[in-house]
């Protein structure tokens, strides 16, 4: 990652794309370019944009490699099957593999992955489901990414940069690997590349969002907080790889 682009090269991007925005929509007079030269600019303006998503999801990848543990407050909504629900809770990563979705409301629902297993329990279920880690296809199952050297490019197709609210940035692909399930998936991301929210939209139009508050990075967290254990009297049942 250039440090050119660390201290706001990002911004020399989007203003070249302002100015090849602003260059076509003069009014033509004899002197400028034929249909062609403003057929160029429009391929240059999309080349800036190009280049501009490249180098924020490079900043992605360079925040969350260098990581070795996080925490942060996620709140999580839903809409979709004619349902919506909020809830909320506490994220903990640590490389390499773990990842824990610990919920507040509703307290005692979790999600977990500790390196081997996925687990998923909720408060009622008569069960606990378990699942290998990698034939995981959960809709959180893509941020996988945050917790291993990959990069971001490589795990959405066709992505796209747009601005969002505060300064912000949104960086959206088609999630390789899962094209018949997740039509788009949609990180809001800082300057400094932090994820700040996702939004999941599945095949059939429901929507999942993530926003993400207080991130604190390399922070110690004990090994213990990604070991599960069911509540006691409910089976664990292996569930079956998703399609």
């Amino acid at each position: 990652m250039s440090r050119y682009f660390r201290r706001g090269g990002w911004m020399v991007a989007v203003a070249l794309v302002a100015a090849c925005l602003s260059a076509q929509q003069r009014s033509p007079s004899a002197k400028e370019p034929a249909a062609q030269d403003l057929s160029a600019q429009d391929t240059a303006a999309k080349g800036s944009v190009q280049d501009a998503a490249h180098q924020l999801a490079q900043k992605v990848d360079l925040h969350y490699n260098q990581l070795r543990t996080l925490r942060a407050g996620f709140t999580e909504s839903y809409e979709g099957l004619g349902m919506r629900r909020t809830e909320s809770g506490t994220l903990l990563l640590m490389k390499p593999s773990r990842m824990k979705w610990e919920y507040s409301e509703p307290a005692g629902k979790i999600f977990l992955l500790d390196g081997t297993f996925a687990w998923f329990y909720s408060p009622g279920d008569s069960q606990v489901q378990r699942i290998l880690a990698k034939q995981l296809n959960d809709l959180r199952s893509p941020l996988r990414f945050l917790l291993g050297h990959t990069k971001l490019e490589k795990e959405l197709n066709n992505l796209t940069l747009r601005p969002a609210a505060n300064g912000e940035f949104t960086l959206s692909g088609q999630p390789r690997g899962q094209e018949k399930r997740v039509a788009r998936l949609t990180l809001t991301v800082t300057t400094e590349g932090t994820i700040t929210g996702i939004e999941m939209e599945e095949a059939d139009g429901a929507l999942t969002r993530f926003t993400f508050t207080g991130e604190q990075t390399n922070v110690p967290i004990p090994a213990g907080s990604f070991r599960y254990t069911p509540p006691k009297g409910v089976p664990v049942v292996d569930a079956l790889s998703p399609v």
